[in-house]
């Protein structure tokens, strides 16, 4: 059966059909009258020329409305190679992952990354593990990125049947999942924790000497900070309420166990991303962007997809076949005006953005005044904070840039962190040059921007350049920054 996206236009195509019949008709009577002004022959000539000519635009309109109206029928099925990686997260999620030495917690940037990862490995089969007193399965490996990102997003410590955290059993628990799958791509776990276990250590390092001979590759995440700091707990509304405390009264102290990271990591000869790295997302994916994955093809199966084109492809068609048959140019304004009515939707659609606009023509300062119109009305995402910015950035407000580099360096889509990163570095190489009381803060900030932008595009030269710059000013030489990207 067939659907339509704008019911409404199937009305709109045969008053289309008749009016361009209509115009049609007209200048072929104006055409054949001026003709029989000069002769009888030119006026049997023009009669011969261009009989079909109405019956071909009012069909090729007729076409194009019901192109306009989006019909939709049948089904397509697709069929995609691709090659995969087995890869389970596993999110700590016990109490201590509450603790806000981080923002906005050690759970809520664990989720913020474990996010990120999944976006950045579309395609590649992920599971999800929960563990706090026990752990347990949430997610077994699969492709469907958007279902793992809502189970990620309504993660917390609630969910868990058991206090404490018991590492080793999440570490099994992982390698059972991967087990299942493919033989032929490597298996990866990945777990975000801060290191505190309630199992013994010896316990955690013999699961990890079991990934190891299994041949699951460790990569853990630090959370959290090493100054011992207390647990807040909150109302779902966000409202604090107090301190978690022992049984004695005492306010619970917890840190990041760094001995405990390294001794699982060093016996499951894996990886540890360090707590202190900006985008731990990032570097995770360049740690697994050399494993070995498999081949596999996947299905899509679309019902009712839109068949706009084929209407539009005989409209066309109709057209060309008119214009190309024609001995001259009467009626190019009547296609022209057909092409014109066929494409203003689009134009509506895809406006022009004015802070683009102002930016290209060189006004920086009301491109950045258009692009913080765009975010206070929430309009944009990541992109209009990026272009807020760069033009921030050009006009010289450092307070805005940092600010909306900020926000965009917190985006899902790498080119955008990797853009905000590198104007964030470039930012605090010119607050070097202005600030000298605090230059060698700047220019530390420069090198950790930069550091984190190679991560996600190793082989940019104006990058490492910059980078390689913030060094030689650290120690004493001089400069000049690379110039700025264009905003998006």
């Amino acid at each position: 059966m067939i659907q339509f996206d704008n019911p409404v236009l199937i009305a709109v195509a045969p008053v289309m059909a008749i009016g361009f019949t209509g115009l049609a008709l007209w200048a072929r009577i104006q055409r054949v009258r001026h003709a029989r002004r000069w002769s009888t022959d030119l006026e049997r000539a023009a009669r011969r020329v261009g009989r079909l000519t109405p019956l071909a635009l009012g069909l090729g309109a007729f076409a194009a409305g019901i192109a306009l109206a989006g019909p939709r029928w049948g089904r397509r099925t697709v069929r995609t190679e691709s090659k995969a990686l087995d890869l389970v997260l596993a999110i700590d999620i016990s109490s201590s992952m509450l603790a806000e030495d981080v923002t906005p917690s050690r759970l809520g940037r664990a989720q913020r990354e474990a996010r990120r990862l999944v976006h950045d490995l579309a395609g590649d089969r992920l599971g999800l593990i929960a563990f706090a007193g026990q752990s347990f399965i949430l997610s077994p490996l699969t492709i469907d990125g958007g279902a793992l990102q809502l189970l990620i997003d309504g993660l917390d410590p609630d969910v868990a049947t058991a206090g404490g955290t018991e590492l080793g059993a999440a570490l099994r628990q992982g390698r059972d999942l991967l087990q299942g799958g493919s033989e032929v791509a490597d298996r990866v776990l990945v777990v975000f924790t801060d290191g505190e276990t309630h199992d013994t250590l010896s316990d955690v390092v013999s699961a990890a000497e079991r990934l190891r001979r299994d041949g699951v590759r460790l990569i853990l995440v630090g959370q959290g900070g090493v100054i011992p700091t207390t647990i807040p707990l909150r109302t779902p509304e966000g409202e604090f309420l107090e301190y978690q405390r022992t049984e004695e009264g005492t306010p619970v102290a917890t840190s990041r166990r760094d001995d405990v990271l390294t001794q699982v990591a060093d016996a499951a000869h894996g990886a540890l991303v360090p707590a202190t790295l900006g985008d731990q997302a990032g570097a995770v994916r360049e740690l697994v962007r050399a494993f070995k994955r498999s081949p596999q093809a996947t299905t899509t199966v679309t019902d009712r997809p839109l068949r706009a084109w084929l209407p539009a492809l005989v409209g066309v068609v109709l057209l060309l076949a008119q214009t190309l048959t024609r001995r001259s140019g009467a009626l190019a304004g009547l296609a022209l005006g057909l092409a014109s009515a066929t494409a203003q939707p689009a134009r509506a659609q895809w406006g022009r953005n004015p802070g683009d606009a102002a930016w290209r023509s060189g006004a920086f300062r009301a491109a950045a005044q258009q692009y913080l119109t765009q975010v206070r009305r929430g309009e944009g995402g990541d992109t209009a904070w990026f272009n807020l910015g760069t033009a921030a950035l050009a006009v010289g407000d450092t307070a805005l840039t940092g600010e909306a580099l900020r926000r965009a360096a917190a985006s899902l889509d790498p080119d955008i962190r990797f853009r905000a990163l590198y104007n964030a570095g470039l930012l605090a190489l010119r607050r070097a040059t202005w600030d000298s009381a605090g230059r060698e803060q700047h220019l530390a900030a420069a090198r950790e921007r930069y550091r984190e932008a190679l991560l996600l595009q190793p082989d940019d030269a104006a990058a490492k350049w910059n980078l390689e710059l913030a060094i030689r000013r650290s120690s004493g030489s001089g400069g000049g920054g690379g110039e700025a990207p264009q905003p998006s």
